[in-house]
């Protein structure tokens, strides 16, 4: 018997809720959905060669290649130690000020965020060179903690971003622009979190101790530490801006530069070259099933017509442009509570960019909102990710405390979707100056 194409819409839809609630990985999940979805709407041999054309077109697609090149790259750099050297350098330099060494932190997190694009990997690897140091001086370890996680969330915001390559393969967008339109507004929120962190302990001077000052020639002599990721951020971006390369073979280049720069510094060992890439491989499969299983899911969203009715249901309602474009923001908000980055734009993108692009929206300006909108969900509650992430490597610090201190922190990046909504060449000019055939 013939089901109508929203009755199998549900069907599809509810099953993918109760398998990822059911705690199967959530590409599984969409693949199942999707299969089955496409089953019942087409009939079998159809779904099964929707399923074949799809993993091989998925796997044989070069927008893809980028995905574990900058994964390795940013493994190879937390490994190298790039990071603690960088965080050295900043404490140098504004240490001495109310709330330094957090100044610091965050400054680094988006120095390591210009060669790793992982907003977990960015905070895990800050965890281990900033905490000891702040305890050490006496900070609150709310004050430590916000501003790891959410320091951290900069690096999927700071180019070049997997996040951002995701957008670009999904909406079939310049993952090249995509890096362009990050640059200003990742640098734009930097600075917000460091004006945040000096009022904050300004107010109340218990949250951090102050320590005495380095002389000009400690902090000229400093840089050193920030030169590596320095060369790095200027060959990739100076490359893709200059057109040298492609987001591809920027990876790839910048992975070499990450080794050469690490073994001048004496930090990489050909064993630790092997696990790093162990680790690329893990974290690259899982994004690829995701990917897998979201490119059936839209397949089968798209042929049960959900994306469109709920599209033509949110146009026909005559909302405002803006108001729309809040209530993703919330929702995005609310997924980032439960979900990876990754996950939650495999699943949404494709019903809510053909509605923005609709409305008006310019693709860049929503893959960098989309983008933040989800880093603020990453450290909310009930189970903000890149919280629930340091508060297990952190076991003594109640995860509450760490919600608390990441408060401050999200009523700045609220403030900063603002400015990128009101203003939207913070996220277009950019791009427009440097491609302007986008």
């Amino acid at each position: 018997m013939d089901l109508p194409l929203a009755i199998i819409g549900v069907i599809g839809v509810g099953l993918f809720l109760i398998l990822m609630f059911l705690r199967m990985h959530i590409g599984l999940s969409m693949m199942i959905a999707g299969v089955i979805g496409i089953w019942l709407s087409r009939g079998l041999p159809a779904a099964l060669s929707t399923l074949a054309t799809t993993v091989f077109r998925v796997s044989n697609s070069e927008y893809l290649v980028v995905i574990p090149l900058f994964v390795f790259m940013g493994i190879l750099a937390g490994a190298g130690g790039v990071s603690k050297d960088a965080f050295t350098t900043f404490n140098k330099w504004v240490g001495h000020l109310r709330g330094g060494l957090a100044m610091a932190t965050v400054a680094t997190c988006a120095a390591f965020g210009c060669v790793c694009g992982d907003n977990i990997a960015t905070a895990s690897t800050m965890f281990r060179a900033a905490l000891p140091e702040m305890r050490r001086y006496g900070y609150a370890d709310e004050l430590s903690m916000g501003a790891i996680a959410c320091g951290g969330n900069l690096g999927v915001l700071i180019p070049p971003s997997t996040a951002f390559v995701v957008y670009g393969f999904i909406t079939q967008s310049s993952i090249g622009a995509l890096f362009i339109s990050g640059i200003i507004p990742g640098f734009l929120l930097t600075i917000m979190f460091m004006v945040m962190i000096y009022i904050q302990c300004l107010i109340n001077p218990k949250l951090a101790q102050e320590q005495p000052p380095n002389s000009w020639k400690d902090r000229l002599i400093s840089l050193k530490g920030i030169v590596g990721i320095g060369l790095v951020f200027v060959i990739v971006m100076g490359g893709l801006l200059g057109g040298l390369f492609t987001p591809s073979e920027a990876g790839a280049v910048g992975s070499i530069a990450i080794i050469l720069v690490s073994l001048v510094y004496r930090k990489l060992t050909f064993r630790i070259i092997g696990h790093c890439l162990l680790e690329a491989v893990k974290i690259c499969a899982m994004i690829l099933l995701l990917i897998f299983g979201a490119q059936l899911f839209s397949h089968f969203l798209t042929t049960s017509e959900i994306a469109q009715n709920i599209s033509q249901a949110i146009v026909a309602a005559n909302l405002n442009r803006y108001v729309v474009m809040a209530a993703i923001a919330v929702l995005y908000l609310i997924l980032g509570c439960f979900m990876d980055i990754w996950s939650i734009m495999i699943i949404t993108l494709p019903i809510f960019f053909p509605l923005v692009r609709g409305l008006g929206f310019d693709t860049l300006q929503f893959g960098v909102l989309c983008v933040l909108c989800i880093m603020v969900g990453c450290v909310t509650p009930p189970v903000g990710v890149v919280v629930f992430t340091l508060s297990g490597m952190q076991k003594e610090v109640p995860m509450y405390k760490i919600f608390k201190g990441c408060y401050p922190f999200v009523v700045t990046m609220a403030l900063c979707v603002v400015f990128l909504i009101a203003f939207p060449a913070l996220s277009t000019w950019l791009p427009d100056l440097m491609i302007p055939y986008r």
